[in-house]
């Protein structure tokens, strides 16, 4: 028997666009201008957000709108101008992250109903707009790449949550798969281990021992079983053992802690400091919770952890880069997409 088709059904089909995958690029955000007011308003939507501070309650609001979003904002402002691109009048994590999609764009450029599009979490781009960027070119299919390499409900965790809200105003959704975190992918730790050691050959002096600095996260959160510290471990114990160094020539510290509560330590701050004090004289600090160079990386650990180290006595310091959009950055990225895509190109 031949199935006869209406002809509003045939219609229908024939304005069915390409049948195309977006893959979306993710990373923390930034303000899109180092000056107060851009400050203020990026630091305000991401401080808003229950998976950075969960206890948003009264007192918090009181908090973050009577005194935080009052005086931190200028001060943050005058780190952001210290690590400002000013050729692009933009943050150093807008400029790589912009890199390394149009990099993965070329390189899985023979998928050729592939579109690779980047966001940020927080700030501009926003997810929703690039989403729907996507979808608005015939992308029924995407993929969200969190570049975070350690998993946390404050980071990967948020970016879905975006990501869901987005798709929950849409009435055609495209399939969606999001790319697990990579702590302890061989690629990653070898391209960690590639950029350490080729960074190394460049001093006009050897390190005694290596620092990594991972972002902080409050005691209580990890408490109630965010597995972020021990991804971070994991990653660490990796690198070491890839390196050939013990816990003591690699140590693990953990940066940027914010308000009154405990945070995960040691404090890489505290840390710098004592070696110092210790007589240890020349060091370097490795960033492997990080994807791109930020505020975080360029002004806390390259400018003040080095000033910090020197004023108790240390004399040599280095800062590592991020992988960055660096060729063995970008072949994690790369075959990280790849594998997750399979199936679907």
């Amino acid at each position: 028997m031949t199935a006869a088709v209406a002809i509003e059904s045939a219609q229908a089909a024939a304005e069915v666009g390409p049948q195309r995958v977006g893959v979306l690029l993710v990373n923390l955000g930034t303000p899109d201008s180092a000056n107060a007011k851009g400050v203020r308003a990026y630091l305000k939507e991401f401080l808003s957000d229950p998976r950075v501070i969960e206890k948003q309650g009264l007192l918090w609001k009181l908090a973050l709108n009577g005194i935080i979003l009052r005086t931190r904002p200028r001060r943050k402002a005058r780190d952001y101008q210290k690590i400002w691109n000013l050729e692009k009048n933009e943050s150093p994590l807008k400029t790589v992250t912009r890199a390394q999609s149009d990099k993965l764009a070329a390189a899985i450029a023979d998928n050729s109903h592939v579109v690779v599009d980047w966001a940020m979490r927080y700030g501009n781009p926003s997810i929703r707009s690039r989403i729907e960027a996507l979808t608005a070119q015939g992308c029924n299919r995407l993929l969200v790449v969190p570049l975070y390499p350690q998993y946390s409900a404050a980071t990967s965790a948020t970016v879905c949550d975006e990501v869901f809200r987005v798709l929950s105003d849409m009435r055609a959704q495209p399939s969606l798969r999001v790319t697990p975190p990579y702590y302890d992918d061989p690629d990653y730790i070898e391209a960690l281990a590639v950029s350490i050691n080729a960074h190394l050959t460049t001093l006009a002096f050897q390190p005694e021992l290596i620092v990594a600095s991972f972002h902080g996260m409050p005691q209580q959160y990890i408490d109630k079983g965010d597995p972020y510290q021990a991804q971070c471990i994991a990653t660490t114990d990796a690198l070491r053992r890839r390196l050939g160094l013990d816990d003591a020539r690699l140590r693990l510290t953990f940066q940027s802690r914010f308000g009154f509560d405990q945070w995960l330590q040691p404090y890489t701050d505290q840390t710098v400091a004592q070696l110092a004090k210790d007589g240890v004289r020349r060091i370097a600090i490795v960033t492997p919770g990080f994807s791109a160079d930020c505020l975080e990386t360029l002004e806390e650990i390259a400018q003040e952890n080095a000033e910090i180290f020197r004023h108790n006595g240390g004399e040599e310091f280095a800062a590592i880069p991020c992988l960055n959009d660096s060729d063995a950055g970008m072949d994690v990225i790369r075959q990280m997409v790849l594998r997750e895509l399979q199936g679907w190109v």
